[in-house]
């Protein structure tokens, strides 16, 4: 199997972790809360995939060959980037929940606007993604549409 395959299954079963986990805190939460059977079987269906759509840190542990590896996602919008440095600000459009700078190592994998490039193609404004694994980090830039 290749190594990017390898990776983005990796990414997948994290993001199906986080799925699953904050699905499952969601629904305990609102069940209280939701009378009709309706809302209910909506919210089954839509909360996982919403959640993971709108996170926007994560810190996952998942079980590896060799025991637990702990994988952290990062997203946003760029900051700045300098040397090996990417700044991010987390949150959405309208509100921010933090803004943190990651050191990026060497061998990591960037995809710039789905093309491979170098940490400084990357741009102040674009949406990022930034996945750190025990022995690989990816970062994946976009450039955002304009309306």
């Amino acid at each position: 199997m290749s190594f990017l395959r390898t990776r983005v299954r990796l990414v997948l079963v994290a993001a199906s972790c986080l799925a699953i986990g904050a699905g499952a805190s969601a629904i305990a939460s609102a069940g209280a809360a939701t009378t009709t059977p309706n809302n209910h079987g909506q919210l089954h269906r839509r909360a996982p995939r919403s959640l993971v759509a709108r996170a926007v840190h994560a810190d996952l542990v998942v079980h590896a060959k060799n025991g637990f590896v702990t994988v952290t996602v990062d997203r946003g919008v760029v900051q700045s980037v300098s040397g090996q440095q990417l700044t991010i600000a987390e949150g959405t459009r309208k509100a921010t929940y933090k803004t943190v700078t990651i050191t990026i190592p060497a061998n990591a994998r960037v995809r710039d606007n789905r093309q491979k490039a170098a940490l400084a193609a990357v741009k102040p404004g674009q949406r990022a993604t930034v996945v750190q694994g025990l022995k690989r980090t990816i970062v994946v830039a976009r450039t955002p549409r304009t309306a």
